[in-house]
């Protein structure tokens, strides 16, 4: 016998993509009062800069996207990785202007050397999580401080987006970010956040979250906007459930958050059907239509009310313990003609030099092969683009590719000699984030460096 629908089941049975807009039980808090305690106001004016997150799910063995191609550093890494290490008079040399040797992207990627050599693209290397500055030999005393789950996917891949390394219920540095910035879009309906990725932990703040999208727009409730008369019936009764009054804190919760995503789909569908049309032209790999859709949502960003934005999007895959040489190269060369297609759409748009992209990773690889593919490592090499990026050059410290460096605690898995937090604190500094309140946004910084807009930690950023 089929139970009774009652208000209370068919509210619990609802499900929709716009609601990943807030959270329910951030609505909860907000509803009691447990809200941020502090928030920092940009000073007046139009600007507009956004962060675009690009994470490589799984791991990439970058030691193969960006290879030293001077002889002797070569001849180390070809020691190394043995069968993995790609020939080098097939690299596509690029010289960074700070120093004296040449490094080589991997052939797949001709699109990075000509954005490199543009000055729009910089490399960082050996970075990776930290809890602290470590040595190889406190690593072997047993007395350094190590991230949790050092070489676990589900910690590191959480790490990255949250930078902080020693707690596993910690929230993204994006949503730190959009919690610390709280009114800087007073005109804006929808988050800060935008994701591609769905729910993710880069965006997870303490009163803020993600708003999720796809590459061809939001996402409806289902059956919205669905002309068949038992679909206008279904979407007439979910407004009203949603329109009334609880007593229960939690059905109001509920009712308030399913509210806000109808709005948020709304608001977003009207502004994204008055984007203007590229001429930028994009493949059709997942990686360059969601930056398409980033592009496109860029462009109105007035309608939407935005002064500042971060966006997230994954390209899973990158787990290559087997036959690494023949799969990353083409996913490479899919991360490479996007970035492209990117640059040229926010030159079409002329906001270059307002959107910085970044890639972030799981963890670096083993330089040694297991066989035909590399295992789980720790620091490794990322990528940064934008108009504001001081392209050309190569941030960080290239590390030693010798087998037994002094950084190597086994196998070729680097000890990163940049922390998350300094790679990350540029990009705050960037985007507006005061560096007195920089520790709001990365509380393991301190650990590291002491930065202000005039002395930033690395220095890929113009100010």
């Amino acid at each position: 016998m089929q139970r009774p629908t009652t208000r209370r089941r068919f509210l619990a049975g609802l499900g929709c993509g716009a609601l990943s807009a807030t959270p329910l039980l951030g609505t909860l808090a907000h509803l009691t009062g447990a809200t941020r305690a502090s928030a920092q106001s940009l000073p007046p004016g139009d600007d507009y800069r956004a962060l675009v997150c690009i994470l490589l799910a799984g791991g990439n063995d970058s030691f193969n996207m960006i290879v030293p191609h001077d002889p002797d550093e070569y001849d180390d890494y070809l020691a190394s990785r043995s069968d993995l290490a790609l020939p080098r008079d097939e690299l596509l040399v690029v010289s960074p202007a700070s120093l004296d040797r040449d490094f080589g992207f991997h052939p797949s990627m001709p699109e990075l050397q000509g954005l490199f050599e543009a000055g729009r693209l910089a490399t960082i290397h050996n970075v990776g999580t930290l809890v602290e500055p470590v040595t190889l030999a406190g690593i072997e005393a047993q007395t350094a401080r190590l991230p949790l789950g050092l070489y676990s996917h589900s910690d590191q891949i959480r790490q990255w987006q949250t930078s902080v390394p020693d707690d596993r219920e910690a929230l993204g540095w994006g949503g730190r970010l959009a919690d610390l910035l709280g009114d800087v879009n007073p005109q804006a309906e929808i988050s800060m956040g935008i994701s591609l990725a769905g729910t993710n932990d880069f965006q997870a703040g303490a009163s803020t979250r993600e708003f999720s999208i796809t590459d061809t727009g939001s996402i409806p409730i289902f059956g919205f906007g669905d002309p068949d008369p038992i679909q206008v019936a279904r979407e007439a009764s979910i407004r009203s459930l949603v329109d009334a009054y609880y007593r229960n804190l939690l059905e109001q919760a509920f009712a308030d958050r399913m509210a806000a995503g109808i709005r948020n789909d709304e608001i977003f569908s009207a502004a994204i059907a008055g984007a203007p049309t590229l001429d930028t032209s994009f493949s059709e790999a997942p990686l360059s239509q969601s930056l398409r859709m980033i592009a496109e949502t860029i462009s109105v960003r007035e309608a939407l009310g935005m002064r500042r934005q971060t966006f997230f999007v994954l390209v899973g895959g990158w787990d290559h313990h087997d036959e690494v040489l023949a799969t990353q190269a083409p996913m490479l060369a899919g991360v490479s003609r996007a970035l492209d297609e990117f640059d040229r759409a926010l030159g079409e748009l002329g906001v270059r030099d307002e959107v910085t992209t970044f890639t972030i990773s799981d963890f670096g690889r083993t330089l040694t092969s297991n066989g035909r593919g590399s295992d789980h490592g720790w620091g490794g090499n990322q990528l940064v683009m934008g108009g504001a990026v001081r392209g050309g050059d190569a941030y960080g410290t290239p590390p030693p590719l010798y087998p037994d460096n002094p950084l190597d605690t086994g196998r070729g898995r680097l000890i990163p000699t940049l922390s998350t937090d300094e790679y990350f604190a540029e990009l705050c500094l960037w985007f507006g984030v005061s560096p007195g309140d920089l520790t709001s946004v990365l509380p393991n910084l301190e650990r590291f460096a002491s930065s202000s807009p005039a002395n930033p930690p690395v220095g890929f950023l113009l100010g």
